[in-house]
């Protein structure tokens, strides 16, 4: 539907990304989404956030953090195997993944200044509790990272952009202050992720964020897919009609992205006998395209 010069979605990533974003726990995108395809994406951003707020599902000022939204247009699904995005999935966590958490985000402009606020956070929940090790010079383990679809211009600070610490997803503990019922600075280091429409940007869970508030006069809207290991449980609930189109337009591999699966053991990578199962829809495709790699764990 959209030119992307023959790119499918199984272009390896370079070795130079894949250690950048090793090091620094993020990857900022340029014109992932080319022009038609980002102001389609906007189109069905504002159906969606006008049938939410009819419902009365926004916020006092307009805001709408809207969880499991991939069903609710067929460009969403496609986003499941973005052709630029995409391979920054696989080629850092695998072939066994699918998208356990994705958010539909529109932030229209402040009303009044935040109150004190500290929102610095990793994703993850009690995954930054229940694999906790007694070393804190050991960093837990990634289980997911996300994808994030910039529509609106962010291109300055002050629009409401993600705030990131580079490199702090391999800390276990942020220092937080002390009294929190006033305003305090950003943790040393901090990056405001300015982003042009139709960038994107990629991070690990583990990397300490944070939102900030949109003190400017644009609608901050974003896209957020996330993937984990297709062991872990999904955190959002997708309401998919099996038996309707956008199910039915959906490849095997995506299938896989939404959770499907052939029996238990599949989605811990193998058969009943015990052996990693070729038929899973991503392992397959990288295999015919000669792109497992038993070098990278991930990958074999």
């Amino acid at each position: 539907m959209f030119d992307y010069d023959g790119r499918t979605g199984y272009e390896p990533i370079s070795d130079t990304d894949r250690k950048e974003f090793h090091e620094q726990g993020f990857l900022l995108l340029r014109n992932v989404l080319t022009e038609d395809h980002r102001a389609a994406l906007e189109e069905a951003v504002d159906r969606v956030y006008a049938e939410e707020k009819a419902k009365g599902n926004t916020t006092k000022d307009g805001t709408l953090h809207l969880l499991g939204f991939l069903e609710r247009d067929e460009l969403f699904g496609q986003l499941l195997t973005h052709p630029i995005a995409f391979p920054y999935m696989w080629g850092l966590a695998g072939w066994n993944i699918y998208t356990h958490h994705n958010h539909l985000d529109v932030t229209p402009p402040a009303l009044e200044p935040e109150k004190p606020y500290w929102g610095w956070h990793q994703d993850g929940y009690r995954q930054n509790s229940d694999p906790e090790t007694m070393d804190p010079n050991l960093p837990r383990p990634m289980f997911s990272l996300k994808v994030a679809y910039v529509l609106s211009d962010l291109s300055e600070t002050g629009r409401g952009a993600t705030k990131v610490i580079p490199g702090s997803h391999l800390w276990n503990s942020l220092p937080r202050p002390a009294d929190l019922t006033v305003h305090n600075p950003d943790p040393e280091g901090t990056v405001e992720i300015t982003a042009n429409p139709g960038d994107a940007f990629i991070f690990d869970r583990r990397q300490w964020h944070s939102r900030s508030t949109n003190l400017s006069n644009i609608t901050r809207k974003m896209l957020f897919v996330g993937y984990t290991y297709r062991w872990i449980r999904p955190l959002d609930e997708l309401h998919i009609d099996t038996d309707g189109e956008w199910w039915a337009n959906r490849t095997p591999v995506q299938r896989q992205l939404c959770g499907e699966g052939t029996h238990t053991a599949n989605y811990w990578g193998i058969n009943w006998n015990g052996y990693i199962d070729d038929e899973i829809p991503l392992r397959k495709e990288l295999k015919e395209r000669g792109l497992l790699d038993r070098s990278i764990p991930w990958l074999r």
